[in-house]
């Protein structure tokens, strides 16, 4: 199944799995390195953590090539006439004015306006247009959003 992501979701995913095997990896058998020096591993705490880190870090590693692997740049729309991933768009919601931005599920990041196009509302928002209202539900309620604008 194909993971859908912004360019710029891309090049973090891509400067992360860069930070994983060269930075991280140095710096984990480094510390495994310097905790063999000491002798007795089998009641070696510094061992143990690094042994512990090397396993997370090539979990991830792992988990991250997976993705790339898989992954799918979202086309950024010719016009931002209507929404699609990649869209910010500003809407009125209670009085409230609130920004989005519309993301492939691996980036999203509600504390600032990242919604998946998976999610209930990101779902509702694609294809919209400015002017329109979109309709969810919600665990408070059925709240309306007015889109002012997309970008």
């Amino acid at each position: 199944m194909a993971r859908i992501f912004t360019e710029e979701g891309l090049k973090k995913l891509h400067a992360e799995l860069d930070e994983r095997k060269i930075k991280m990896r140095q710096t984990i058998a480094d510390a495994i390195k310097e905790a063999k020096e000491q002798g007795d591993l089998s009641e070696n705490a510094e061992y143990s953590e690094a042994k512990r880190q090397q396993n997370e870090n090539e979990t991830r590693i792992a988990e991250l090539e997976g993705m790339l692997k898989d992954s799918v740049v979202a086309t950024k729309q010719k016009s931002s006439s209507s929404v699609g991933i990649g869209s910010r768009l500003t809407v009125k919601v209670s009085g409230k004015e609130m920004n989005f931005e519309i993301v492939g599920s691996n980036e999203v990041d509600p504390a600032v306006g990242k919604i998946s196009n998976e999610s209930p509302l990101g779902k509702e928002f694609i294809g919209k247009q400015k002017g329109d209202t979109v309709e969810v539900t919600t665990p408070a309620g059925k709240m309306k959003y007015d889109i002012l604008s997309i970008a």
